[in-house]
């Protein structure tokens, strides 16, 4: 996990510089910056529709008292890919338009699934033995 972090922290940042210049190297300086804030202004209106979409899936699953499992997995992904998009960098737009466009969604989420749900465990307390009734005029009789 602290190799992970390092990664992150360190690596990803010299890489988006790296990317940044070799654009900047190719279509000049100004058409870079361009291009930069053009993607995070794309980011923020997919991050804005699709967010809107994912949220109307939820009420409508609420409303028919289903649990909206996936809808709430594609809420996180969506957070993480709008912060992506909003880093400056390339790398991190191009995994931030992956996670915000519901086909990678489609590809990241049964890989996300499984991770939590290895991390769940479900736990019952009190007394659920047998069908879960208990009758109360057995111990009133007695």
């Amino acid at each position: 996990m602290v190799a992970l972090l390092a990664f992150l922290f360190i690596a990803v940042p010299i890489l988006e510089l790296a990317v940044i210049v070799q654009v900047a190297g190719s279509i000049g300086v100004g058409w870079t910056l361009v291009a930069l804030f053009g993607v995070s202004v794309i980011g923020a209106w997919l991050v804005r529709h699709q967010g809107l979409s994912v949220l109307r899936r939820v009420q409508k699953q609420l409303a028919r008292g289903e649990m909206p499992t996936t809808e709430l997995v594609d809420g996180l992904l969506i957070l993480v890919g709008g912060s992506l998009m909003l880093t400056p960098g390339f790398i991190t737009d191009a995994v931030g338009l992956f996670l915000l466009l519901p086909p990678g969604r489609a590809l990241v989420r049964p890989w996300l699934s499984r991770g939590f749900r290895s991390r769940i465990e479900v736990h019952h307390t009190g007394p659920l033995a047998g069908d879960g009734f208990i009758d109360v005029t057995e111990v009133f009789d007695k």
